[in-house]
């Protein structure tokens, strides 16, 4: 197993533009980047260890109080399905 796992960022992008966008923003190439740092952080989390709940709990701290949207609805589901999905595109590098 990789020590230091070579993350595709397109990928990521894709998982958090999908199944997270909290910003409801659409994505362009100009706003591509948005999320990358939490996405990152994330990823890194979940391969280090973490379980998708505390990552989704990271996520949806980050929209709710780092972004200043409160807890709106359907922020939890949205943070656990971005998690579940970064785990499962990670353990797919685990090879």
């Amino acid at each position: 197993m990789p020590a230091h796992p070579r993350f595709k960022l397109s990928r990521l992008r894709e998982i958090g533009w999908t199944a997270w966008n909290p910003i409801g923003l659409t994505r362009t190439e100009s706003a591509d980047d948005e999320y990358d740092s939490y996405l990152l952080q994330a990823a890194g989390r979940l391969w280090n260890g973490d379980t998708e709940e505390a990552v989704a709990s990271y996520l949806a701290d980050v929209e709710a109080n780092h972004m200043g949207l409160g807890h709106g609805f359907g922020i939890k589901l949205r943070a656990l399905a971005t998690a579940k999905a970064i785990h499962e595109y990670a353990e797919t590098l685990r090879s």
